[in-house]
């Protein structure tokens, strides 16, 4: 039985505790037996409320016995309170595998453990984390990622991603994909994928162009004209490129470069298919035309970026870009 405890404090954020705990939870329901003892943790036990006021009942965190401890995040002062930080290097110090979701990397951060180390947070703290601890090398793109036996993760929902994968490195990839779909998400977003989608940063207004940047990014192997893009989006050319170009702030050719990269780097990541296949797979003419366009975007080619992410990852099966 492995043991995974929640350490929570006061202004918790019940989203941040309640969607990991439930990966863990749904393996039992998904294995029809119990492969996880879970316990939420506090300085003093009794119930703690959170952020939306939302009271969970705790267990004291001493003399608890775990395997796994996950550092919840919440509003930040309680979390680099003394009490917190007494507890996150007292649990630290007895536990094999250590992680935080979304601002709980400051409570990590706060007790010394990220010092030296890579880590995450949810996008919006991450210059605060990286500005209060120059020691901690803050990612703040990354879903999540593992540094050693501490892993880390970005706020909200990736809490689920986090889980997923300390599932997939206890109990294998299909305990971890049958708990995913038992929970009805995707079957894990890899650590290294993006906290922002090109989708999302490019936020259209109108559905015609939402329509017409799904069809792209579904057809990226294919030839994709203005004209196709146009008609995706049951608009005349002139109509489509002008309006195009006021919602998303680029052209529609830039748009689906953008998601022709985007698409390449999470095929890098488990560096099993050649840059050549990976480059006709999501719509590049030729790997040197998708070397120049990582260039444009990232500042690095391919290689470099799959030889960088080799170096830095992890030896745990998380897969990186």
């Amino acid at each position: 039985m492995h043991r995974v405890g929640f350490y929570v404090c006061q202004g918790h954020r019940i989203l941040d505790l309640a969607g990991p705990l439930g990966a863990f939870e749904a393996v039992a329901t998904v294995e029809g037996k119990q492969l996880y003892e879970l316990k939420v943790l506090s300085e003093a036990g009794g119930l703690v409320f959170g952020s939306g006021g939302v009271p969970v009942a705790t267990d004291p965190y001493r003399n608890v016995v775990l395997d796994t401890v996950i550092f919840v995040g919440g509003d930040i002062p309680p979390l680099s309170a003394p009490g917190a930080v007494e507890a996150a290097k007292y649990l630290s110090a007895r536990t094999r595998r250590i992680a935080s979701v979304c601002t709980g990397a400051f409570l990590l951060a706060k007790a010394g453990l990220l010092d030296g180390r890579r880590a995450t947070t949810h996008w919006r703290s991450a210059k605060q984390l990286q500005d209060r601890h120059s020691l901690v090398r803050v990612e703040s793109d990354r879903i999540f990622l593992a540094d050693g036996n501490i892993w880390s993760s970005a706020g909200i929902t990736a809490g689920i991603d986090l889980a997923l994968a300390l599932i997939e490195l206890d109990h294998g990839v299909e305990v971890s994909r049958e708990a995913a779909r038992e929970l009805v998400v995707h079957h894990r977003r890899p650590g290294g994928q993006s906290q922002f989608s090109t989708m999302s940063q490019m936020e259209p207004h109108s559905d015609r162009i939402r329509i017409a940047l799904s069809f792209a990014r579904d057809h990226l192997a294919e030839p994709l004209p203005l004209e196709r893009l146009a008609s995706a989006a049951n608009l005349s050319v002139r109509q489509f490129g002008r309006t195009f170009r006021q919602e998303t702030g680029e052209t529609p050719a830039r748009a689906v470069e953008r998601l022709r990269v985007e698409a390449a780097r999470m095929r890098l990541q488990d560096g099993l298919e050649h840059i050549e296949q990976i480059a006709r797979a999501v719509g590049f003419s030729d790997p040197e035309q998708m070397r120049r366009a990582f260039i444009k975007h990232h500042g690095l080619p391919p290689q470099a970026i799959r030889r960088k992410n080799r170096q830095n990852g992890p030896s745990a099966t998380v897969p990186l870009p």
